[in-house]
C-alpha cells in the first residue's frame, strides 16, 4: 500500500480528523505525527495536504429543517400502535406520553450526516443522547426532560432554518 492510501486509510479511522481536514484547521505536521503509518512525518504531512485538497468544502446537509420538541417521551411495547411512536430503533420503541422524555424532531432534507453532526454537536454540548434517529426526512433525537431546551437550541443550530 502506498503511504498516500495508508495516510487516507488512518484518516478514514478518525472521523474528527477527516472533519477537521476539510475545515482546513489542521497542523498536518502535529497529525502526521499522530497516525500510525509507516513514513517520515514530512511525507506522511504531504499526504495530509494532498488529501485535504481533494475533499469536497460543501456542508454535510443543507440547513433548512423545521425543528420541533415534543415532551412526555417513553419507552413504548410493541403492543402501542405504531402511529403513536415518535421513534422506534430495533426493538426500542418511543411514544408520545408514554414517559418524562423529551423528543427533538426535525423535518427537512436530511440524512445520516445531518444525524452525525446533531450528535457531535450535543455531545460537545454535554448533552446526553437516550436514542437517535434519522432518515431523508427526518431526525429524532430523545433526551431527558431537563436537556430538551439545550438539545432543541442545538439541533435548530445545525438542521435548523
Amino acid at each position: 500500500m502506498s503511504l498516500a492510501a495508508a495516510t487516507r486509510e488512518a484518516v478514514r479511522e478518525r472521523p474528527f480528523l477527516y472533519d477537521a481536514l476539510r475545515a482546513g484547521v489542521v497542523n498536518y505536521t502535529a497529525a502526521a505525527r499522530t497516525l500510525d503509518v509507516d513514513g517520515e512525518a514530512e511525507a506522511i504531512a504531504t499526504a495530509l495536504r494532498r488529501f485535504a485538497e481533494e475533499l469536497p468544502d460543501d456542508p454535510v446537509h443543507d440547513a433548512d429543517a423545521r425543528v420541533s420538541m415534543r415532551s412526555g417521551l417513553g419507552r413504548a411495547d410493541a403492543a402501542e400502535p405504531a402511529d403513536e411512536w415518535v421513534l422506534a430503533v430495533g426493538d426500542a420503541r418511543f411514544a408520545a406520553d408514554a414517559g418524562s422524555l423529551t423528543g427533538i424532531v426535525a423535518a427537512g432534507d436530511l440524512g445520516p450526516a445531518a444525524l452525525g453532526d446533531v450528535l457531535g454537536r450535543l455531545r460537545t454540548a454535554d448533552v446526553p443522547v437516550e436514542a437517535a434517529g434519522v432518515t431523508e426526512a427526518s431526525l429524532v433525537v430523545v433526551v431527558a426532560r431537563r436537556d430538551g431546551p439545550d438539545a432543541l437550541r442545538v439541533v435548530e443550530r445545525a438542521v435548523g432554518n
